[in-house]
């Protein structure tokens, strides 16, 4: 059996066009399967969270989901899984940023990539990181519900500040649904950058990693653990990053003045930005990070809410991949 998760919004509105493709496919090779078109934030995850629960009977095991839809989808989908012992994953990026597949090599055609989820095998595993929120503030974004947990797992990224404000807009605006309409959903975070760079409040803020590493900085822009090279639709913020070794790169940037910012952040699109003055680039399983006020936390560009306290774990190897 396959369970096919689709945002049916995605790939301005076209993924039902995928789906078909898929459907077919799957009654001429004679293989079971079951969609799930998501209906708003949070079903996706609770419907994952319910399919793959550990009291299922084992006959009813592995599970094999596929998530047709963009970086979105996919976090809530790997949120909501709770047994990923028996969950094998396979993923046809229908986004505008798709970063999680930038760095994987899949096939160009989805037809292609079809096929070789349909295989049913495990063609590689890789990362996931857990973020911890220590402190939850009261100040939710429009995807907070009434069963928000304090902890939430992510596939690309999770990052504090600078980056999480610019999804919270993007998100909260409307601005990204506008422009994925007109086929310009990749201007979405370049649009908002701007602004947010100019109006952004300064906060102090101390991080901690398991290894003893610290950074402090007086005044904090962003602080993005990365599992994945990509964030933001496109940006390298990790160039070195290995997906499956059990280790967040962690990018910080702070106490940079806004000529500095504006003449580095955007070597991050090239990943030329290590070294430069403000930016920091180290290693690690876990990370704790403090800032003197709560600012936003995006989870692969997912924001729920605000936070002055969150710790960051990375789960070596947790997902199967069928793709």
């Amino acid at each position: 059996m396959f369970y096919c998760i689709v945002n049916p919004a995605s790939k301005s509105g076209h993924s039902k066009e995928i789906y078909k493709l898929f459907e077919s496919k799957c009654k001429e090779k004679g293989i079971r399967y079951q969609v799930i078109f998501t209906k708003g934030p949070g079903h996706a995850m609770h419907t994952v969270n319910r399919l793959t629960s550990k009291d299922v009977p084992d006959d009813k095991k592995p599970f094999n989901i596929i998530v047709m839809g963009g970086d979105g989808t996919l976090n809530e989908v790997i949120s909501g899984i709770e047994d990923f012992e028996n969950v094998r994953l396979g993923v046809i990026p229908l986004g505008s940023g798709n970063d999680f597949v930038r760095d994987l090599g899949f096939q160009k055609k989805t037809e292609d990539l079809i096929d070789t989820i349909l295989k049913g095998e495990v063609v590689r595993r890789l990362d996931i990181g857990n973020v911890h929120y220590n402190n939850m503030t009261k100040t939710f974004s429009r995807l907070h519900d009434e069963r928000i947990s304090s902890d939430r797992k992510f596939d690309v990224s999770c990052g504090i500040g600078f980056d999480a404000a610019v999804c919270e807009e993007a998100l909260s605006s409307g601005t990204k649904n506008f422009l994925n309409k007109i086929g310009l959903g990749k201007l979405t975070y370049g649009s908002i950058a701007v602004r947010q760079i100019i109006n952004s409040i300064k906060t102090g803020c101390d991080i901690e990693t398991d290894n003893g590493q610290r950074i402090h900085y007086d005044h904090l822009i962003f602080a993005a653990a990365m599992i994945h090279h990509y964030e933001g639709g496109g940006f390298n913020f990790a160039p070195d990053a290995v997906l499956d070794d059990g280790m967040f790169d962690l990018i910080t940037g702070g106490d940079m003045s806004l000529f500095q910012i504006f003449t580095t952040l955007p070597l991050a699109f090239l990943g030329k930005h290590y070294g430069k003055k403000g930016i920091h680039h180290i290693r690690a399983k876990e990370i704790r990070i403090k800032t003197e006020m709560p600012l936003w936390v995006h989870t692969d560009g997912e924001v729920l809410l605000k936070s002055n306290d969150i710790t960051l774990t990375c789960l070596k190897q947790k997902i199967a991949l069928l793709s």
